[in-house]
């Protein structure tokens, strides 16, 4: 167990996005740290694998974000069969790409249900029964896309912009009931959303050298992140360690937005 994560053993956790990517990564990091964990996916495949590579104090469903009913419920089971959730790290959400002029209105409402949506029903079902114990701390995986325009990612970017804001708001209002809500915004992750989209790219060194042809600016350190990376900060905000840390916004980036 890293000791610098100690804070978490035996406390209830809450991944969602949990079967591959920056999800996967938190939820190993949290349960290697001696947390009993509660993993949602759409995925439910990738999920079961996970859960048995895990092992015990792990409860698995497959879950879709968006419907509110199935996140209360699967929230609910959490509580019941592992203990009041102490901890939620909301990882979940989707890229579509295409220019705003062309982006079509279906994947447009798909960016916006998942990433925005989704995150206010599983948000608020957890702080609802956060509050009554004034305790708990949340972190949502947003993005530097909400701070830096991309192009063909305009859906995108709104979206996590949102979700960062209503994140704040979350957090001014869980506030005096000592509970702390913060966001973690990676840059370029090496991670099946942006292998994706690397693969549609002629030449994938833009990616961390930058493109002026498409506004891109590079990376400082010369690589993409590591999920591993984002699961560390991630951990780092729900634990003891960041207890006067709320409404914040921590990029891990390499420098990739320069600072912004």
């Amino acid at each position: 167990m890293s000791a610098e994560f100690e804070g978490l053993r035996g406390n209830v956790g809450f991944v969602t996005g949990a079967a591959q990517g920056i999800g996967e990564a938190v939820a190993r990091k949290l349960h290697s740290a001696g947390m009993i964990v509660g993993l949602a996916d759409v995925d439910g495949e990738r999920l079961a694998n996970l859960a048995k590579k895990l092992g015990d104090n792990v409860l698995t469903r497959s879950l879709d974000v968006t419907d509110g009913d199935a996140v209360e419920d699967f929230v609910d089971e959490i509580e019941k069969s592992l203990g009041p959730i102490d901890h939620l790290a909301h990882v979940v959400g989707i890229q579509r790409f295409g220019m705003i002029t062309e982006f079509s209105e279906d994947d447009f409402d798909a960016t916006f249900d998942t990433n925005v949506k989704g995150t206010f029903l599983v948000t608020k079902a957890v702080a609802k029964r956060m509050l009554p114990r004034e305790q708990g701390s949340i972190v949502a995986v947003a993005s530097t896309a909400a701070r830096t325009p991309r192009i063909k990612q305009g859906a995108y970017c709104a979206s996590k912009a949102a979700m960062a804001q209503m994140m704040t708001v979350l957090g001014l209002e869980l506030g005096p009931h000592n509970i702390r809500v913060n966001c973690v915004s990676p840059g370029v992750t090496n991670t099946g959303m942006v292998q994706r989209l690397m693969a549609t790219m002629p030449n994938t060194d833009v990616i961390t050298r930058g493109d002026l042809d498409s506004f891109r600016v590079g990376v400082p350190l010369g690589r993409v992140a590591r999920s591993e990376e984002l699961a560390d900060v991630v951990a780092f905000l729900l634990s003891d360690h960041s207890s006067y840390l709320t409404m914040q916004d921590i990029v891990v980036d390499g420098g990739g937005a320069l600072g912004a």
